[in-house]
């Protein structure tokens, strides 16, 4: 889960989200250049009181932007207000997502990303200059070039204009917004490191974009990339990686013949989703993961819910490279109103619905279920089955019930009603909506508020290399999450296997000086015992290898390297589903 700023989504990420899920999921503070005071209109005073005053300059006369002292006054927060469906925590209720704009006409009309504004119900605008929020209208989208335009309330806003000159290496430049939700307005300043980089990403297909190593964070996307020379737009900035110092930007060559048309109305490569691609770790599932949907397009009049997976489109099979590639050139090789069959995965119900965009409605036609994609089993792996008996090696044993681990059972502090070496490390949520006990042996979850999330710690456990082994049983009806945590650091950070019985999972790194989350992969597993069942979760930290097992089946092995050793401990949290009632049998933790 994500304990951050973007409660109570918990991503934003990302997502999320996450995105992580997207709009970069790097999260570590950005330095910043302090920018200059916005610069006014110049006073044009005459030679003497009888001769008429001369001909405003244009830029008085048009708001033009022209240096970048004065770009934050056409450089907008966007506050995005909706429903969303994340592939990591489910259903998100009002969530609150952040991101970054740019204004290029006088009347209000902005450019930012459409992943930050797309599905939600309300978008919100503030300027640098603002006290409080303005409105604004969703214009027209792009999907899958990732660009949308607003209109802002009200008029006679500064603008910019696109750069006229070359896109070449080496053109310097500056990313403008409102990085990680934070409304104060920062500039950061770069070169063009590549002019022509690959555009594929898992949530969007631009033909190519602009590489470059200003330093960009989640809440920097949708935001102006500006020319050093005349604050004029080289593109849109959309994605960036901080770990490698790479931050990339929609390029103006693409970004303009898009945005003219959105301009008018019109939508430009979408069906009206919010969506990214996902898969299985074994590729037996693979497909578009629909995180929202825009009201009265044509994904929503076919019945296309969030939460869905579109797994064929025109009887092909989507997001086989992990990229929006495939169904973006599908829709590119229509017109948005010929009729495209589709096949959907309702992953919340187990159901496969067949219809058609501009067409037949979508319909049950067949389930999937135990853990199988329809045709295909993804199998196991013998090879990496972490199994269920002894564990060598073992440093710390926390069994809820002693038979659980055989012989290695030494630790039964549980069994004895005894937490003293456990403290809750962070918490969400009325402290009356949830409940934490032992009975029985057993380890009882029990929450009964929204957005609840309880982690806990062991302090008397301090391992670099840790392997953590647990059981959990899903006694509710309803959507839960729980994590394995290592190298806890107060202060510092912690890894985080998050897994959701709705069949997705997310390993992640948590930020605590920036208080941010990186997600380092997620995914879906269909062997992930959804709704009221008992799963094992096994997560291995061994050296810069972070590695879950689902269920006995290896699921992913990430490589990070930044958090060294820590305590170890484990979570458990709601989003919007209660009650929630989870009974954790065991948790054992070992030298892998």
């Amino acid at each position: 889960m994500y304990p951050n700023a973007f409660k109570p989504i918990v991503f934003f990420a990302i997502f999320v989200l996450l995105v992580g899920m997207a709009c970069s999921l790097t999260g570590t503070e950005t330095p910043t250049e302090t920018p200059a005071e916005t610069q006014e209109p110049p006073v044009v005073e005459t030679e003497a009181p009888q001769e008429p005053s001369p001909e405003p300059s244009p830029e008085e006369e048009t708001g033009e932007i022209n240096t970048i002292s004065a770009a934050e006054s056409a450089v907008i927060q966007i506050q995005a207000e909706g429903t969303f469906i994340d592939p990591e925590f489910g259903l998100i209720l009002n969530a609150a997502g952040r991101g970054s704009g740019f204004i290029i006409d006088p009347s209000g009309l902005a450019v930012t990303n459409n992943h930050v504004v797309t599905g939600s119900a309300l978008i919100k605008v503030r300027l640098a200059e603002d006290t409080s929020w303005r409105n604004a209208r969703l214009v027209a989208v792009s999907e899958c070039s990732d660009l949308a335009v607003i209109d802002i309330e009200g008029d006679g806003f500064p603008y910019f204009d696109w750069y006229a000159g070359d896109i070449d290496v080496g053109t310097e430049l500056y990313v403008a917004g409102f990085p990680l939700g934070d409304p104060e307005y920062t500039l950061t300043k770069g070169v063009i490191s590549k002019a022509r980089a690959d555009g594929e990403s898992n949530w969007a297909s631009v033909d190519h974009v602009i590489e470059y190593d200003a330093n960009a964070l989640p809440g920097n996307s949708g935001g102006p990339v500006l020319a050093a020379e005349d604050a004029s737009v080289i593109g849109v900035h959309y994605a960036g990686n901080q770990s490698t110092r790479q931050a990339f930007g929609i390029s103006r060559d693409v970004a303009r013949r898009v945005i003219d048309r959105l301009k008018t109305g019109e939508n430009v490569d979408t069906i009206g989703i919010n969506g990214q691609a996902v898969g299985t770790e074994d590729g037996s599932l693979t497909g578009i993961w629909v995180s929202s949907v825009q009201s009265g397009s044509p994904a929503d009049k076919a019945g296309v819910r969030a939460g869905d997976i579109l797994y064929q489109l025109e009887n092909l099979v989507l997001a086989t490279d992990g990229t929006m590639a495939d169904y973006c050139d599908i829709l590119r090789t229509h017109n948005p109103d010929d009729t495209l069959s589709m096949s959907i995965i309702r992953w919340a119900t187990g159901e496969i619905l067949e219809g058609q965009l501009n067409g037949r409605d979508l319909a049950v036609t067949g389930v999937f279920g135990g853990g199988t994609d329809p045709g295909t089993d993804p199998g196991s792996d013998p090879g990496t089955d972490p199994g269920s008996g002894e564990v060598a090696g073992s440093t710390g044993v926390y069994n809820f019930n002693a038979s659980a681990s055989g012989d290695i059972a030494f630790g039964t502090e549980f069994d004895e009603g005894d937490l003293s070496d456990w403290f809750y490390f962070l918490t969400n949520g009325n402290e009356n909506d949830f409940s934490l006990y032992l009975e029985n042996g057993v380890l009882n979850w029990e929450t009964t508020g929204r957005n609840n999330w309880a982690y806990l710690i062991n302090d008397q456990i301090e391992m670099t290399d840790v392997r953590i082994d647990v059981s959990v049983e899903n006694r509710g009806v309803n959507q839960n999450n729980v994590s394995l945590i290592c190298r806890y650091e107060d202060g510092v950070g912690w890894y985080e296997f998050n897994i959701a019985n709705d069949g997705t999972w997310t390993i992640l790194r948590f930020d605590e000086v920036n208080n941010s989350y990186a997600a380092l992969y997620t995914g879906g597993s269909l062997n992930i015992n959804m709704g009221k069942d008992v799963n094992e979760y096994t997560a291995v930290c061994s050296g810069s290898e972070l590695t879950l097992y689902i269920n006995g089946v290896h699921t992913r092995t990430v490589n990070d390297r930044t958090l060294r050793t820590g305590l170890v401990g484990i979570s458990a949290s709601s989003f919007d589903q209660t009650p929630v009632l989870l009974e954790w049998d065991y948790v054992i933790f070992s030298i892998p």
